[in-house]
Parts: C-alpha cells; structure tokens; sequence
C-alpha cells in the first residue's frame, strides 16, 4: 500500500464521527416531524390494578362530598337572596313609615280641630267677628289633611259602611231600626292609615240586632281590640 493511500484512510476515519453526529440530528428531526417521542428517556403513566381499585373506592366519598359541597352552595346562595330580599322590603318600608311616629303625633291636633269645627252653633257661625277665625281653622285642617294625603296618610270615616275589624274598633251598639246589623251608625273619632298600614283604628258605633248582645257585632264574633301596626 503506497503512502497516499495511507492518507486517505486516515482522513476517512477523521471524518466517520462527524457523519455519525449528523445521523442523529436527521432522525431526531425526522422524530419531531412524525409526532414521535423525541425524548427516549419518556415512559406512559401506568396505573397498575391496586392504584385503580383505590380509586374506585375513593369515588362514593368523593360523590358525596361533591353533593355536600352543592347543597351548602345552594343554601348559601338562597340565604344570600333571600337577605338581599329582606334588605329591598326594610328599604321600601323605611320609605313609606318612617314618618308613622310623627304622623300619630299630628293626630290629636287634626282630632282637635275637627271638634272644635263641630262645636260651633249657627249662631257663633253668624258671628261676622268670628267668621275670619272659623274660616282660618277650616283652612287649617285642610290643608293639614292634604299634607297627610301627599305623604300616604289617609283619613278612615265609615259611616254608614259594614263594620270591618281590619280598621274599625267598636265603641258600643245601638239597637235602630233604618240600618241592617253590623253597620257603622255612628264615628265617634275618625281612624287613620299610611300606605297599606293601620296608624290609628276609627272608633265607631255599630248597629246591633234587637236579640244581639253588646259584645258582639254581626255574625256573633266579639269586636276585638285593634292595636296599630304602623
């Protein structure tokens, strides 16, 4: 063998690394392009039969813990609600009663004025120097009253209405032969309500049948006390 062709198989052999590090790369890529794993130290996760019959234990427990979880969220979520429901009605009833107090103090001047008005003769009526004075109470009471209808207070006067416990308190019976039992024959003092709510009962008179009892109004039920709500 001649030197040269020494050489040249040394410098082949030099070369034979740099081929083989070439290779790899190619199939690497070749890996990456083809979805293959890239890395061969990678291993699927394997759940052998003992790992997966604990889990399938697990499952009743966790079930019910889940369907815990649920009911306390819905029950959360319903008292959230039904506060924030409460919250609106506290608002709006502060909006319609917040001046109950004040209103049931006002009562007794109205009452006053409505007395004195019923009081007066025809002949102090015709007293020229007392007309400027009537005139002014009259105006007085109302616009007294109109203030009260502006703000939701309404006047009860149920002459001559059936006798009704909602808003009516019965001060006595009277035996008359012109109206049918249970009806208001007289109002002793007007009754008062604000909004949907009772301010003061109207106190009143009611027509009894000849065989009826004082304690009782039509239908044989005992007039009952009414307590304001407002």
């Amino acid at each position: 063998m001649s030197q040269d062709d020494k050489k040249l198989e040394t410098d082949d052999a030099k070369d034979a690394p740099e081929d083989d590090a070439l290779e790899d790369v190619t199939e690497g890529i070749d890996a990456l392009d083809d979805g293959s794993p890239f890395d061969e130290g990678d291993e699927d996760i394997v759940i052998d039969d003992d790992e997966a019959g604990e889990y399938e234990d697990d499952a009743p427990r966790l079930q019910a813990e889940l369907d815990e979880t649920k009911d306390r969220l819905l029950r959360a979520v319903a008292e959230t609600e039904n506060l924030r429901r409460r919250a609106v009605r506290e608002r709006e009833d502060a909006g319609k009663y917040a001046i109950s107090g004040f209103a049931r103090d006002l009562l007794p001047v109205v009452d006053n004025m409505r007395r004195a008005l019923d009081s007066l003769t025809d002949e102090i009526r015709g007293d020229e120097s007392l007309a400027g004075l009537i005139a002014g109470i009259e105006i007085t009471e109302r616009e007294l009253l109109a203030a009260f209808e502006r703000h939701g207070i309404r006047r009860i006067e149920p002459l001559g209405e059936k006798f009704d416990h909602n808003f009516h308190q019965a001060m006595f019976h009277a035996e008359v032969s012109d109206q049918p039992a249970g009806t208001v024959v007289e109002v002793v003092q007007a009754g008062y309500v604000i909004a949907d709510r009772l301010l003061r009962p109207a106190m009143v008179g009611v027509a009894k049948a000849a065989n009826q009892d004082d304690g009782e109004t039509e239908g044989g039920d005992a007039a009952p006390h009414l307590d304001t709500k407002a």
